[in-house]
């Protein structure tokens, strides 16, 4: 199975201002307007320090089965933000009425939130010095691409995507629909340690769902392309030609007895890998010391042929952005060098707990790459295989089994059996265990075969040993 291609953007496209006439209901002066707004009111009402934060976002979903149309949502939302701080008391609310008498409602019911809430010597806007200038943040992100698509032109595609998925093969004998999203959004932000800032977004796709087989040997499977812009998405032939062969490949498959061997995850599931490295050493989880990684900052948690990176400035990415969720300055930086912890994913909040600087990650990690420096431009899904030997390839995991206390891991899995390098039959109704400490300082290749899910790259992830649970 080779996974569809998806052309790459062309020329980097700056942000357009926001207009109405681009989907949206109101524009980026509005919402400058009603910010400022609440942020005076705040003041007034003798508020020491004051955040808002003014969003809308619009879209559509359109959904068919069997060729027949299921679903059309259309979604508009939108909504204001005030946080109000009182020395070192702090409250939250937020409306979805934008008049004046509404916003100053909002503000005096978060100003009176902040009069009963207990001290927090942490919880304060971030320090000036952090905060991203107007002439620091980025332009040329190329996030916000517009799809005028109609619910008819929406439809068609994803009739299309299941068409091709049923025309791969006669054993292609159901489906659990495919799918279409559209979808925009833009808000605008500031507070009282001099921020103001915000920005445009879209994120497209079309998925499809195709069932192999009859009776008790039918099989699941899906596929998908996700992007900013529709111009970038894999076509729907290629979405529903690779879908329908991820689904009848696993026909007729096995359980197998339990075991212990190598386990090769591939390169969408190894993403869910790096997910969990990245929560471990979160701010959150570190100061209420509530990780497997406490304390690991310079520490070798990967092999040494392992470096992860954080770039927030890719171009059209999916975890781009010129700032982070409280409004400071983002930066390229290494997160992992050499197996070795270079740094924590911290917002200002947390950073003060610990005692330390936030590194610009209030709202989570931006566009991370994992990569080997034993990994050749040749080691694709084939060569990763043959790495494997005798072992284990995941495809599917099921259920949330990670234990970010202990590191311990058990999941639900399917997938294939590969003997000598060669995929020899699919499996399913097992389970793979671990602890996430060995498996991170087990891995012992990575593939070429780099794939993005969400906001993170990453190829297909070779582990040493894991327990696999079977008949």
């Amino acid at each position: 199975m080779k996974k569809p291609n998806t052309p790459k953007s062309s020329v980097p496209r700056a942000h357009p201002p926001v207009m109405p006439e681009q989907g949206f209901a109101y524009s980026r002066a509005f919402f400058e307007d009603l910010v400022d707004s609440a942020i005076d009111h705040a003041k007034k009402v003798g508020a020491t320090d004051a955040a808002a934060h003014a969003s809308e976002g619009c879209g559509m979903s359109v959904s068919v089965r069997k060729g027949e149309l299921e679903n059309v949502e259309r979604n508009r939302d939108k909504s204001l933000g005030i946080t109000v701080h009182l020395g070192q008391r702090r409250g939250n609310a937020s409306t979805s009425d934008f008049s004046k008498q509404a916003i100053e409602q909002t503000v005096q019911a978060a100003f009176d939130i902040a009069r009963f809430t207990a001290e927090d010597p942490f919880a304060a806007l971030p320090d000036e010095a952090d905060i991203a200038q107007p002439t620091e943040q980025r332009t040329d992100l190329a996030l916000f691409f517009p799809w005028s698509i109609s619910s008819e032109q929406a439809a068609e595609l994803a009739v299309a995507t299941e068409a091709a998925a049923f025309s791969v093969d006669r054993r292609i004998t159901n489906s659990e629909g495919a799918g279409v999203s559209a979808q925009q959004s833009h808000f605008f932000t500031a507070h009282t340690h001099g921020f103001r800032g915000g920005y445009a977004s879209s994120r497209h796709s079309i998925s499809v769902s195709p069932i192999a087989g009859k009776g008790n040997d039918m099989q699941r499977d899906a596929w998908y392309s996700s992007q900013r812009d529709a111009a970038a998405l894999a076509s729907p032939q290629a979405i529903g030609r690779y879908a329908a062969e991820r689904a009848l490949s696993r026909l007729k498959a096995r359980k197998i007895a339990t075991t212990e061997c190598p386990v090769l995850f591939e390169s969408p599931l190894a993403a869910g890998l790096l997910g969990s490295f990245v929560q471990a050493i979160s701010g959150g989880s570190l100061y209420r010391k509530s990780s497997f990684l406490m304390d690991s900052l310079g520490k070798a948690v990967f092999p040494k042929h392992i470096d992860i990176l954080e770039d927030p400035f890719v171009i059209s990415g999916k975890g781009s952005s010129p700032f982070d969720d409280e409004g400071v300055r983002v930066q390229a930086r290494s997160v992992v060098e050499a197996g070795k912890v270079q740094g924590y994913f911290l917002g200002s909040y947390s950073a003060r707990k610990l005692g330390m600087k936030t590194t610009g990650n209030a709202g989570g990690s931006h566009n991370l790459t994992l990569t080997s420096r034993l990994t050749r431009a040749g080691d694709n899904l084939d060569a990763m295989l043959q790495r494997l030997g005798t072992g284990l390839f995941v495809t599917e995991l099921m259920g949330s089994g990670v234990n970010y206390v202990t590191g311990d891991y058990s999941r639900g899995a399917s997938g294939f059996w590969v003997e000598n390098g060669r995929m020899a039959y699919p499996v399913h109704e097992i389970t793979i265990a671990g602890n996430m400490k060995a498996m991170l300082k087990g891995i012992v290749a990575v593939g070429a075969d780099s794939y993005n899910y969400g906001a993170k790259t990453v190829g297909s992830i070779l582990i040493k040993s894991m327990k696999v649970a079977g008949s």
